[in-house]
């Protein structure tokens, strides 16, 4: 199971992290992966991490802006999000994907939390 915490309003140009927290595995073992869900639009990949691995892939969208990081203690990973516009508004999921090498495909990812909803606004 994954929960994701962290979510809420904030101004463009402000930052927000996020978190997700895994029971019943082991996070450290599996690439995780973070994907947006815009109002009337389909979820989209943002960026993953390679298990085992602080290594980031980044869609183009948020490179330079957003990163993962493990907390491999707390079976945690987290999401930190800085320089955010309006076009990041969205419910934020973290996925787990069991092999090593993450991927953009949400089809490889076999366990997704609930969601958590950025809103970023003036």
């Amino acid at each position: 199971q994954l929960v994701e915490y962290g979510g809420g309003l904030v101004q463009p140009g402000g930052s927000l992290r996020l978190s997700c927290h895994a029971s019943g595995f082991t996070m450290e073992n599996y690439a995780m992966g973070w994907f947006r869900q815009a109002p009337g639009k389909e979820r989209e990949w943002l960026l993953c991490v390679n298990a085992r691995s602080n290594d980031n892939v980044y869609a183009d969208s948020v490179k330079g802006r957003f990163t993962i990081s493990r907390a491999n203690a707390d079976n945690t990973i987290y999401l930190q999000m800085n320089n955010l516009t309006p076009e990041d508004t969205g419910a934020y999921y973290c996925a787990a994907d069991p092999k090593y090498y993450c991927t953009n495909r949400a089809e490889n990812y076999n366990t997704w939390g609930q969601g958590t909803q950025v809103t970023v606004s003036s």
